[in-house]
């Protein structure tokens, strides 16, 4: 197999890293040709946890394409990380030229706010919480709000979402003040939650759980676009 691209992601992409966080490194690649023309089925995905700061997980292209159909928010984030290790240039550039123009902003709304919902009733609900998971509920609900105001794929960077109109000062104060602290690597224990943010959090999610029901889309994607690049991938790759 060949790699194709590999980028970073998790929050050494976002720019948040802890001193102990490990390095997600995320690839697509592809199976040389006979890989393709066999009738059983083989597993399309490589993962490589190899040590405790190292986590290699990787798509084969078919599988990556078939998601970027479907607005797949993990790859539409590899493919917009700041962090690049390699690329071939032949599947990720056009990728990123149609990513915005076939967006499914209800599939996208729908995956951060699973998210934020998840990680807010699994860190954030007790008086004592862990201050760090604050990032895990925000950004999630700062790409549905970048997603409802842009109409686009959100950056990958925290501080980039921090950049949009319309949030309140004291809770930019909030954020940015804790924000300053893990890029410091200060190592957050239980603190006291922090109301205006928990108040920020229940608002948004509230909002989204209505917005994101009435989405109506009509963009679709062009399978045999899809098709005709996955296999200039194949041949380009193996010539």
């Amino acid at each position: 197999m060949k790699i194709l691209f590999a980028v970073e992601s998790g929050s050494r992409a976002w720019g948040f890293p802890s001193k102990d966080s490990d390095y997600d490194v995320r690839f697509v690649y592809v199976n040389r040709i006979d890989w393709y023309l066999s009738i059983d089925q083989k597993r399309d995905v490589i993962e490589y946890p190899i040590n405790d700061m190292l986590d290699f997980s990787g798509w084969d292209v078919k599988k990556a394409l078939n998601l970027f159909a479907k607005s797949n928010p993990a790859l539409l984030e590899w493919l917009r990380s700041p962090i690049v290790y390699a690329d071939e240039l032949t599947v990720s550039e056009e990728l990123r030229k149609t990513g915005n123009e076939i967006l499914s902003k209800k599939a996208c709304i729908y995956h951060y706010l699973h998210m934020a919902k998840g990680n807010y009733k699994d860190y954030l609900q007790s008086q004592e919480v862990k201050i760090k998971k604050y990032f895990y509920v925000l950004r999630p609900i700062l790409a549905c709000m970048w997603i409802e105001k842009f109409q686009e794929i959100p950056p990958v960077l925290f501080d980039a979402l921090l950049e949009m109109d319309g949030l309140d000062e004291q809770f930019l104060a909030e954020v940015n003040s804790l924000l300053i602290r893990k890029k410091q690597g200060d190592e957050f224990d239980l603190e006291p939650r922090k109301k205006i943010l928990n108040d920020f959090i229940e608002e948004k999610i509230q909002f989204f759980e209505e917005y994101v029901k009435n989405i109506n889309e009509s963009n679709e994607m062009d399978i045999e676009a899809l098709n005709a690049l996955f296999r200039k991938t194949i041949n380009e790759t193996w010539e």
